[in-house]
């Protein structure tokens, strides 16, 4: 028997994942995407998972039937997980998990299970399945919330910034966590004062991380513990007065992905300022985040007390209720009684305003609860953060803490693009506004606007809610006494924000309306929103430079606009933030289906192009990066204002908007350090001392390296070694065949790469293939490609994927990827010459003689040997196959038959007893009479008749 197409598939689901989510879609635009060969087909034009050949929709869930002899895996749930690709298109892919550890305990004493489930369950089991816990309700706010704002995003409102749905892009798929941390009773450090929280966003591979903290010194170092207790990660803090810290972890392996999704992680704070402190929490996800947009942060008046928690809280969205949940930690004592009394008070000047009662568990100290119809006071002392929230226990230890409550503070810029296509009524005028916005703990927001590009003088600059009918504009606040024709700007600050402001301008549901004497309505539009903390080295206290098609030469009229953040940093490397709106992709269906956006950068004199660099090509609304190669004349015209940043898409490929960036350096050699192999998150790491206490740090060449990094060792330029927790795995520089008439020797590079320029007198000049105007920067080794030049692609951890190979095309900046196709073998016993080969070949001594006929051939075929998941069998060998989730199946045995896979269930007898039994790791039932057992067994076929060799 075959092995199951199914089972082929479940095989691939987790030992090919790292190709299609890792490699593959990271190539832009393959003209043969690399996937596995095993991967099934999907359906064409719908949006959904194929598996085991058959076609699952969305969100569908099912059970993997593997076929005989496997059958249907009752104890494995499939999900057909819908996902957004680079390109905005909705994509399905299977998750499959075992559910039998998620079986509950049954309260009887003799389970039974019955067919087709995965779970005993008693025999007569009537208990009532809609019984819910309790301590979820007061959750079921903030989940219908979210659920509401979920569902908001698609209403028919007039404002089109707001339902844009191409502003929804893959960098918006985030799933948000929270810590509290406090002191450490079991540390060798004191127990600390010192209360933190800290709100993390996971996009994709990549955890970036906002954390505020209270009643301790500033931190040293930041570390991610795994479940095992073992540093993942370790972020040094800079130092600094701002009681927040920003960071970001990049490129968590999905082992610890899983772990953080499933609550495993912990994070910890140390300071060693006066006396060492320490403060650990766990991660945890929770519904709350999503509506959130007032905190507290709750601390003891106790030295050492290592007690602490925090407070979310939201208002409703049309009544005066203030709902919080609170999430207390060390407050409650083990041994204490099941159920503990607080008082829970809201406070203004050490006046109790509202006070509740409440029991807690002592295993879910968490809190939920609703104060309901706010008065005008309390509403304005709560946009002043001017209201405290007090939790204190009830009985003979009496034990508080008590907090502020603020605006939810986080390190997301709060920022607006305006657009000509966002207006009320859309145009395309080539204009453009940018916006950012502060918020301080007293209410204060303050702003900094510009424009630029308008079609006549700005007679109105107002912040607005949405149209609550059409071209029936909400004004909340008048910006246009600040504003200064002569810059085009306005700057200022908001000093009375009501309590309603502030949670709707959180849940970005305000926007920025420019108003002109052409467009009385507005010309510009934004909707006001945070965007995520990249972890970049980009100045987002100050304004942007503004991108607008009136600055392209010749000026476009588009109904884009965008706003860009560029830096330089001291190793010369360019950090920069994108930003774009109006780029409507309803008014031109070509620009759905391709690029939508192409950033490059240049300099201003358009006469000259022999400094553009291709920045990165993007889908949704924003692109990030960090730019490294950069030649001495770019360094230079950035220096000196005169180069500029554009955003091209297929509708206007010379350019749709651009704008003009200045940002002073001393770069006057280009970029400096060894630094181009090391990620940008490891830049920190430099004291070795620092580097020798992580365990998994590798040492190699005297020297030691962090894990996860990658450096061209100092022997040979013609290898790629990595870190991988204590293992250093160099892999050898695999260079691809080149079909080019000419090639050329670059000093820096093993691989000889295509001369594509017509000058012979370049020749002489290698260097100047650096300041080529078109190159191609590829995300899984990062870095820029020279036109024509072709590579294996590196895809870390696995090395260099021998079965494709990348090219760049110069004229477009485009990577190309094709799978290699492995030519057809004649011969009977092919080989793999090394295990990184990606096609067989055919020995020497079995090489087919040219006029070898067919009949010849057959004669010479040997047995040939089998493939099963990722192992290979010889003819007759036999095996238990392992399944992932399920691991090996003891009672299935597997046996290659001359290249030909076959498995057979191991055949059990017919009982006829009436005690039948189980024993756990046996394959057939028994009977407990072991008279007639031992009858039966003498009724057991041979075992040679068992197995079907």
């Amino acid at each position: 028997m075959l092995v199951p197409r199914a089972l082929r598939s479940l095989l691939c689901v987790l030992s090919c994942a790292w190709l299609r989510t890792g490699a593959a879609s990271r190539l832009k635009a393959p003209a043969l995407p690399i996937q596995s060969e095993r991967e099934p087909v999907p359906s064409k034009g719908l949006s959904g998972c194929s598996f085991g050949g058959r076609f699952y929709s969305l969100d569908d869930t099912w059970h993997p039937d593997l076929g005989e002899p496997f059958g249907v895996m009752h104890c494995v749930q499939c999900h057909c997980e819908p996902q957004k690709s680079r390109r905005g298109k909705v994509l399905g892919k299977v998750n499959c998990k075992n559910i039998k550890q998620d079986c509950p305990d049954p309260d009887c004493d003799d389970p039974v299970l019955l067919p087709g489930h995965c779970c005993k369950t008693c025999p007569e089991d009537n208990s009532d399945k809609k019984q819910t816990d309790s301590v979820l309700d007061p959750f079921e706010y903030f989940h219908e919330k979210s659920k509401e704002k979920e569902d908001d995003l698609h209403k028919s409102y007039n404002d089109r910034s707001y339902l844009s749905s191409e502003d929804v892009g893959p960098e918006e798929s985030r799933t948000d966590f929270i810590a509290v941390l406090t002191g450490v009773t079991d540390s060798w450090l004191p127990s600390s004062s010192g209360v933190a929280r800290a709100r993390f966003s996971l996009t994709r591979t990549s955890l970036a991380f906002s954390i505020t903290y209270q009643r301790m010194g500033r931190p040293s170092k930041i570390a991610f513990l795994d479940s095992d207790g073992t540093t993942a990660f370790e972020y040094r803090v800079s130092k600094g007065q701002s009681d927040m810290i920003c960071g970001i972890w990049k490129n968590l392996a999905k082992p610890l992905i899983r772990q953080l999704q499933s609550e495993q992680m912990r994070i910890r704070m140390t300071t060693l300022m006066n006396r060492g402190e320490e403060v650990e929490g766990k991660i945890i996800k929770h519904r709350a985040l999503f509506a959130e947009t007032f905190s507290s942060t709750l601390t003891s008046e106790e030295e050492n007390s290592g007690m602490g928690g925090i407070a979310m809280l939201t208002l409703s969205d049309t009544e005066s209720n203030l709902h919080f949940i609170l999430i207390l930690q060390g407050l409650i004592k083990d041994k204490d009684p099941l159920l503990v009394p607080i008082r829970v008070q809201l406070v203004y000047r050490q006046h109790i305003l509202r006070e509740i009662l409440a029991n807690i568990t002592s295993h879910d100290p968490d809190f939920a609860e609703v104060l309901t119809d706010l008065n005008s006071r309390e509403l304005f002392w709560l946009s002043r953060g001017q209201l405290e929230i007090a939790v204190a226990t009830e009985g003979q230890d009496p034990r508080q803490i008590s907090g502020s409550i603020t605006g939810r503070k986080s390190c997301d810029t709060i920022q607006s693009v305006m657009s000509s296509g966002d207006a009320l009524t859309p145009g395309k005028t080539g204009g453009v506004g940018s916006a950012i916005f502060s918020l301080h703990d007293n209410g204060t927001l303050d702003y900094q606007v510009q424009v630029a590009g308008l079609t006549s003088d700005v007679v109105g600059l107002t912040i607005e809610l949405k149209p609550r009918r059409r071209n029936k504009r909400s004004v909340l606040y008048d910006l246009t006494p600040e504003y200064n024709k002569a810059t085009g700007r306005a700057v200022g600050g908001w000093s009375r924000m009501e309590a309603r402001h502030i949670h709707m301008l959180l849940q970005n549901e305000l926007f920025i309306n420019v108003a002109t004497a052409h467009s009385q309505e507005g010309e510009l539009r934004g909707q006001i929103k945070a965007l995520p903390y990249s972890g970049l080295e980009a100045p987002r206290h100050e304004l942007p430079t503004p991108l607008a098609g009136h600055f392209v030469s010749p000026p476009v009229r588009t109904s884009a606009s965008g706003h860009a953040w560029v830096s330089v940093d001291r190793q010369c490397h360019l950090h920069y933030e994108i930003v774009v709106a109006g780029l409507s992709k309803t008014d031109d269906l070509t620009v759905n289906a391709h690029l939508q956006g192409l950033a490059e950068i240049g300099e201003i004199d358009d006469s000259s192009t022999a400094h553009k660099r291709l920045l990165t090509g993007f889908y949704g609304s924003q692109a990030q990066g960090v730019l490294k190669d950069i030649s001495v004349e770019l360094l230079q015209h950035l220096d000196q204002g005169t180069a500029f940043i554009q955003v091209s898409t297929k509708l206007n490929p010379l350019g749709e908007i651009r704008g003009r960036v200045h940002v002073p350096n001393n770069c006057d050699l280009g970029t400096r350090g060894e630094v181009e192999e090391a990620e940008f998150d490891d830049l920190f790491v430099k004291d070795p001392e620092e580097l020798k206490k992580d365990p998994h740090t590798c040492f190699f060449e005297n020297q030691h390296h962090a894990h996860g990094s990658r450096w061209t060792p100092s022997y040979d330029k013609c290898f790629s070694c990595s870190c991988q927790k204590r293992t250093v795995i160099c892999d050898p520089v695999i260079c691809p065949v080149l079909t080019c008439p000419r090639t050329i020797e670059l000093d820096s590079k093993c691989c000889l790469v295509c001369d594509d320029r017509n000058d012979s007198r370049d020749m002489k000049a290698p260097e100047r293939m650096e300041e080529h105007p078109e190159g191609c920067y590829f995300e899984g080794d990062q870095k820029m490609h020279a036109p024509g030049t072709a590579w294996h692609p590196f895809v870390p951890p696995f090395g260099y994927i021998k079965c494709a190979v990348c090219t760049c095309k110069g004229s477009t900046g485009e990577v190309h990827c094709e799978k290699v196709t492995c030519p057809v073998l004649t011969c009977s016993h092919p080989v793999r010459r090394n295990p990184s080969d990606c096609c067989k070949e055919c020995p020497e001594e079995e090489r087919t003689p040219t006029g070898l006929e067919h009949g010849d051939m057959m004669q010479a075929d040997g047995p040939r040997h089998c493939k099963f998941g990722k192992n290979y069998y010889q003819n007759s060998d036999n095996w238990h196959p392992w399944v992932p989730l399920l691991g090996e199946m003891k009672c299935i045995t597997c046996w290659c038959d001359h290249g030909v896979t076959k498995c057979q269930r191991k055949q059990c007898p017919l009982l006829t007893c009436s005690n039948i039994t189980r024993r756990e790791g046996s394959c057939c039932p028994e009977c407990t009479d072991s008279k007639e057992e031992d009858n039966l067994m003498m009724k057991v076929p041979d075992k040679r008749r068992t197995w079907r060799h």
